[in-house]
């Protein structure tokens, strides 16, 4: 975590961002006079706005974050309406769960509202809010929202620089064979077995294990990658109530050095969120242990519960993905690189065309559009090359595959700076070299039992460009074998 790249510093401007978000969210909210538990509400939601919103552009961004309150307020409102009726309660988180899920088909916004709706039901769960407190609530949710839009959108428009990593839209399908339908009945399985479970354990605190269900199906498309997800989430909880033990309890809730270290975890969760997902719950579970001794409810035992809520909140969501609707990671693998692919392809044309002069061709936004859909093939292919992983031999092939969509990525790169110099001139042979790599993703793409046939070619010497292309052409034909062998 400590050495992963971060180009442009991108972590680190928004870890810091988030904090000065957080941190100005609960001042506004002490400023207006609300109590502790609205503080508390605001600064979450302020978190969470900054965290889920992940739109490509900052028009989408600021259009998802107006409608945060259109998806968390009426959600606010049933669950503390319904927060003394269990069943009905009950019923109404699962539904919530089922539809924030069945959201996801919808982008990077279907995301944010969904995960902001369920979010709204835990928090009150979590701070046990009845009717009396709504009105609290909701002006504490509003004027962190507002902080926290002025922050993202006023004070340090960040995405104005450097384009944010959006969500790649879901795996298409209709009905169940789309993924996201699928895990929609997944979570909500899940989720009602993690709440009687979790109910066995604590009346008061079952919330812990839906929470856990919830939070390891997102960003998830198959059933490995569930599975890894559900470990991770376990070991970063494990390793977080002992920091918790030695740090939040000897400061029996004292507001200043308290407040302090939830702005260090506030960091922690935005730094180690997009490389790794153990440590961001270390974060997470260190922040949970210091708002409750906030709260003045914190001892050993309720850490204890809190991990004992993970383990049946992660076995709960494994049991769901192998048993319900099971999503293989070998079909989502397949769809995830596909696409890739596809992309290169579009990248390629895209290069070809404004080397030969068409000043309207973007392969700029082709490469971005490249980088995004690699991330998500990493995140699908984890499962295969995780130290657990007992098949060795899909585990080498998973990652010869990583490396030469690496390779290809690094050529695709050089031929889109090659073309974006104004004094590239055409030569004959770019057509060629073009048509041979657009061949080549063509026949991996389409599933010939062979692949692309290697093709011989001089060796480049006169166009910077057709370097690239070759070296490009050179890794799909190599993709061929580790992508047709079997599973």
């Amino acid at each position: 975590m400590f050495v992963a790249p971060d180009p442009g510093r991108s972590r680190l401007r928004n870890a810091t961002r988030a904090v000065i978000g957080v941190v100005a969210a609960v001042a506004v909210s002490e400023l207006c006079g609300l109590p502790l538990t609205a503080c508390v509400t605001g600064g979450l939601a302020a978190l969470l706005a900054l965290f889920t919103v992940t739109d490509a552009t900052v028009r989408d961004q600021r259009l998802t974050t107006a409608l945060l309150p259109v998806a968390g307020f009426p959600v606010l409102a049933l669950a503390t309406a319904l927060h003394g009726i269990t069943p009905a309660r009950d019923a109404a988180f699962l539904a919530i769960v089922f539809s924030g899920v069945y959201a996801r088909r919808w982008g990077p916004r279907g995301h944010a509202l969904g995960i902001f709706a369920f979010m709204n039901f835990f928090i009150t769960q979590f701070l046990h809010a009845g009717p009396a407190q709504l009105s609290e609530l909701y002006t504490a949710m509003g004027l962190a929202l507002l902080t926290a839009g002025a922050t993202r959108f006023v004070l340090w428009p960040i995405e104005r620089h450097t384009p944010p990593a959006a969500v790649p839209p879901a795996l298409p399908g209709s009905g169940l064979a789309r993924p996201t339908t699928r895990q929609a009945f997944q979570a909500t399985v899940a989720s009602a077995l993690a709440l009687l479970a979790g109910q066995l354990l604590s009346e008061e605190r079952w919330y812990w294990a839906v929470g856990t269900v919830w939070w390891i199906f997102v960003n998830t498309a198959s059933r490995g990658e569930t599975l890894v997800r559900g470990f991770r989430r376990i070991f970063g909880t494990v390793i977080g109530i002992v920091v918790g033990l030695l740090v939040a309890i000897p400061l029996h809730g004292a507001p200043a050095p308290t407040a302090a270290l939830v702005a260090v975890c506030v960091f922690g969760i935005f730094y180690t969120a997009a490389v790794s997902y153990s440590w961001m719950m270390l974060a997470v579970t260190v922040m949970v242990s210091l708002l409750y001794g906030l709260l003045g409810v914190l001892d050993p035992g309720l850490l204890g519960l809190r991990l004992a809520e993970t383990g049946v909140g992660a076995l709960c969501a494994a049991s769901a993905v192998v048993l319900v609707l099971p999503v293989t990671t070998h079909a989502t693998n397949d769809a995830w690189i596909r696409r890739a692919l596809r992309c290169v392809h579009a990248c390629t044309a895209e290069a070809a065309a404004r080397l030969a002069g068409d000043d309207t061709a973007d392969p700029a936004g082709r490469v971005a559009e490249l980088e995004q859909l690699l991330g998500r093939v990493r995140l699908s292919v984890a499962p295969l090359v995780h130290p657990l992983n007992p098949a060795l031999g899909r585990k080498r092939r998973a990652r010869r595959v990583l490396a030469l969509l690496d390779d290809c990525a690094r050529e695709i790169r050089g031929l889109v700076a090659v073309a974006a110099d104004p004094e590239a001139s055409h030569d004959a042979r770019l057509a060629a070299a073009c048509r041979r790599v657009q061949d080549a993703v063509e026949a991996l793409t389409a599933g010939r039992p062979d692949g692309p046939a290697p093709t011989a070619h001089p060796t480049p010497a006169a166009h910077p460009a057709l370097t690239h292309l070759h070296s490009l052409e050179q890794a799909l034909t190599e993709l061929a074998h580790p992508l047709r062998a079997p599973a």
